[in-house]
């Protein structure tokens, strides 16, 4: 079976596994990841769709790929005594890498086979918590209300869309709606904090990361 014919520099590198997830990513991050299948992301590399099977067994492979391929934009954090800034930079890191591939959070979440980039992130993460003098319990609790913390955060993110409503006129749009009388402590919230200049919903995730470290600090430090 011949293979389609090659779209203006298609094939100029070889097929491997890992310019198949490359172009998966890139693919899940310009079209959505709704439009990501085996087919199309075949026709975007200019082969038959079974060429890609040479490289990744199936659809979940491929996922599985992807999520190993993101995490390694994620820092690692340094084992150490001091657990705290090398954590926050890590939490950022995932924020941002959620936020550069604003489909991964869910699919995150629902794989069952992390691959050997995930596995390391996991067990240089809870050995950072170790060495910075959490106990087994605490570093799996911290772990836990961390990145429960950076994901939900991102999913509210990305869900509020203020890239395509300004936040200036998605509160205004709320003020007209909703009576001051019967809804007062929301109307001060939205004129007094949300509608003040400078006003970046973004900035609100760095000041709750720092309120979650500095208060699993302190659980560190209890006698």
């Amino acid at each position: 079976m011949t293979e389609p014919a090659e779209s203006t520099g298609a094939k100029r590198q070889p097929l491997s596994r890992d310019r198949v997830l490359h172009e998966a990513v890139a693919m899940a991050d310009e079209e959505g990841f709704d439009a990501l299948s085996m087919r199309k992301l075949a026709q975007r590399l200019g082969v038959e769709a079974m060429s890609i099977y040479y490289h990744v067994e199936n659809k979940d492979a491929l996922l599985d790929g992807m999520i190993d391929l993101i995490m390694e934009e994620v820092e690692i954090p340094t084992p150490g005594p001091n657990w705290l800034p090398g954590n926050r930079r890590r939490a950022i890191s995932l924020h941002d890498m959620l936020t550069r591939h604003t489909w991964a959070a869910p699919l995150m979440e629902s794989r069952r086979n992390p691959g050997p980039v995930a596995l390391r992130y996991y067990d240089a993460v809870l050995g950072s918590l170790r060495a910075g003098g959490f106990s087994v319990p605490l570093a799996a609790h911290a772990f836990a209300a961390i990145d429960a913390y950076v994901y939900g955060f991102g999913l509210q993110e990305f869900s509020l869309a203020f890239d395509e409503v300004p936040m200036e006129e998605l509160a205004a749009g709320i003020l007209e709606a909703i009576p001051p009388d019967q809804f007062p402590h929301l109307v001060e919230m939205i004129t007094e904090h949300a509608l003040q200049p400078g006003y970046d919903y973004g900035a609100e995730f760095a000041w709750g990361l720092d309120l979650i470290l500095d208060g699993f600090e302190r659980l560190r430090s209890a006698p």
